[in-house]
């Protein structure tokens, strides 16, 4: 009896044992969606089934179409008058041989194949795009299309109590300190809480003392005075 009474705890396990093997379906973890996944496609939608983990199918495998890229043209002013020194990058749609960069030259003009020298000196950059335009359809070309923008700007100078006067390549948001500093600083005789600035607009050139966070211009002249005291 005591033997009997034994193997009956034995059965009871092994047929709980088999009916889980049994009852339960077979179990898969969807992987984890990611930030990308969810950006393109949406939330990942919920695993289909009455349990937790029940009737759970892995996710299939996605493919990814590239993004396309923004392009942002570079800011300008449009009100920006162009001169010598300037470099553009000028756009002919579908004509390559046209498409390029041009210097202004000393006479305020750039020269172009078919069309040759176009006058660019105070134009702003639509106004020249304008003008390449016409002279294109001009016997040229039916329809151009053409785009003009300023690849660099023409240097700023900067003289007197500095530790390397002389002509520095121009970049956007520039003030006379920073022109200062790309020079090398104030020498020690320097004086440090003004300047001459020389700026040249479609009033002609303008001349006057101001303080070290005035906005600098491409072509202007800072000249750093000496102090007396």
């Amino acid at each position: 009896m005591q033997r009997g009474r034994a193997v009956i705890p034995f059965l009871f396990c092994a047929l709980a044992l088999a009916g889980c093997a049994h009852g339960s379906g077979p179990l898969a973890s969807a992987p984890p969606q990611g930030d990308l996944d969810a950006l393109a496609y949406g939330p990942a939608p919920a695993p289909a089934g009455r349990g937790l983990f029940s009737g759970v199918a892995s996710a299939p495998r996605r493919a990814y179409a590239a993004m396309p890229a923004a392009y942002a043209a570079p800011a300008y002013d449009p009100d920006y008058r162009l001169d010598a020194g300037d470099r553009l990058r000028i756009v002919v749609y579908g004509q390559e041989g046209l498409t390029n960069t041009y210097a202004i030259d000393a006479g305020g003009s750039i020269t172009m194949p078919l069309i040759g020298a176009v006058p660019a000196r105070g134009r702003s950059p639509a106004g020249l795009a304008a003008d390449i335009t016409a002279r294109l359809r001009n016997g040229f070309i039916r329809e151009p299309s053409v785009a003009v923008e300023i690849e660099s700007y023409r240097p700023f100078f900067i003289l007197g109590e500095v530790a390397a006067p002389g002509a520095y390549p121009y970049v956007p948001n520039m003030s006379v300190e920073s022109a200062v500093a790309v020079a090398g600083g104030f020498s020690p005789r320097a004086r440090r809480d003004q300047v001459i600035l020389t700026h040249g607009d479609a009033r002609g050139m303008v001349r006057a003392a101001v303080p070290l966070g005035t906005p600098l211009g491409p072509g202007d002249t800072v000249l750093v005075g000496e102090r007396w005291f």
